[in-house]
């Protein structure tokens, strides 16, 4: 049997790895997929979907180092449970099932610890997912930051969908449940090392209800969904125009996006297409359903803000391209690297 070939060659892991942009999927592609998956030829997604003895399951991982550990709309413990359930939405899944492993450095406040627990437990239970069991480690003082938590989540399949950016078509269109950049400015700002202050929350919240309405909608005209977190819309669609070989084209102007996060991006010299959401999701529907699909969307809980943002195109192949408020074009790469490091 041969070796299997890894092609990562850097000499070290930078902050830029775990960023989710270029040099996360350089990891990934290079190191983790050849050494580790089954198939490194299948696109990569958020959970993976399994067939056992005829019974099909959806599976998801993921793990939050956010700091500060409590925000304004939101704490770790809440977006670990809704990360979890969004990973299995927008595969096209029902999340059932998680379990939870607590990574502690020695000397956390026990008060800190128990907030974070409750605000898990009361996500869960707002969410629909029953916690099943988990682990704890502690570690030395100072070898940690407070708090990791890592979850596995276990989903049913929902009827009638099924995503891969292979089925992504040109004229498909781009559809975007509400505002972006909410989370990740409100967690930079909370950790008070900005002289920057802005009313805002973290948008952290499970996305299943307007995925649901969404399906209902449009059924298998759903080719492709994500949830944008780390690197953002920008990274999430560059993603899908590389997986499936077309191009995305974007209108600036129906892009959703507050005027506080507007305001301290341009301060920061940051995108708002590059910044983390935790309560957002994009979806790819055939053309002749996208009326109908955006119209369900807004019409769900949550949902008011939807918009179609752009479409799926032959050119630019493989890129995104944004037309901007003054007629102009720009093209939006991948982040490539980490100017707001832990926001999730």
């Amino acid at each position: 049997m041969l070796e299997p070939k890894v092609r990562f060659r850097e000499p070290q892991i930078e902050m830029a790895h775990g960023a989710g942009g270029k040099a996360s999927r350089r990891l990934v592609e290079g190191l983790f997929a050849p050494l580790l998956f089954a198939s490194s030829s299948e696109p990569l997604g958020d959970a993976a979907h399994l067939n056992f003895n005829g019974t099909q399951i959806a599976i998801t991982t993921d793990s939050f180092v956010v700091k500060p550990l409590s925000f304004p709309g939101g704490s770790i413990g809440e977006i670990a449970v809704n990360g979890t359930v969004n990973d299995l939405a927008v595969s096209g899944a029902k999340a059932e099932v998680m379990v939870v492993t607590y990574v502690l450095e020695a000397g956390l406040p026990t008060p800190v610890l128990e907030v974070e627990v409750r605000a898990m437990g009361n996500a869960a239970r707002k969410a629909g997912i029953t916690i099943a069991g988990g682990d704890t480690k502690v570690v030395e003082h100072g070898k940690a930051d407070s708090m990791y938590i890592t979850t596995t989540g276990i989903g049913r399949p929902l009827h009638g969908v099924k995503t891969d950016p292979r089925c992504v078509r040109p004229r498909d269109k781009i559809l975007l449940s509400g505002p972006i950049g909410d989370h990740g400015i409100t967690v930079v700002l909370a950790r008070g090392e900005l002289d920057l202050e802005a009313d805002l929350q973290s948008d952290t919240r499970s996305v299943l209800p307007l995925v649901e309405a969404l399906v209902k909608a449009a059924g298998p005209a759903v080719r492709w969904m994500r949830d944008p977190t780390r690197g953002g819309v920008a990274t999430s669609l560059n993603e899908l125009a590389r997986d499936c070989g077309l191009g995305v084209v974007l209108s600036e102007e129906l892009i959703p996006v507050h005027d506080a996060v507007r305001g301290a991006c341009e301060l920061l010299g940051l995108d708002p297409l590059h910044i983390a959401n935790e309560g957002q999701f994009l979806a790819v529907v055939a053309p002749e359903y996208a009326d109908a699909a955006l119209n369900a969307l807004s019409a769900a809980p949550g949902g008011q803000d939807a918009q179609m943002i752009g479409e799926v195109r032959e050119e630019p192949s493989g890129a995104v391209q944004v037309t901007t408020r003054y007629g102009g074009s720009r093209i939006v790469d991948m982040l490539v690297s980490d100017p707001l490091p832990r926001i999730c």
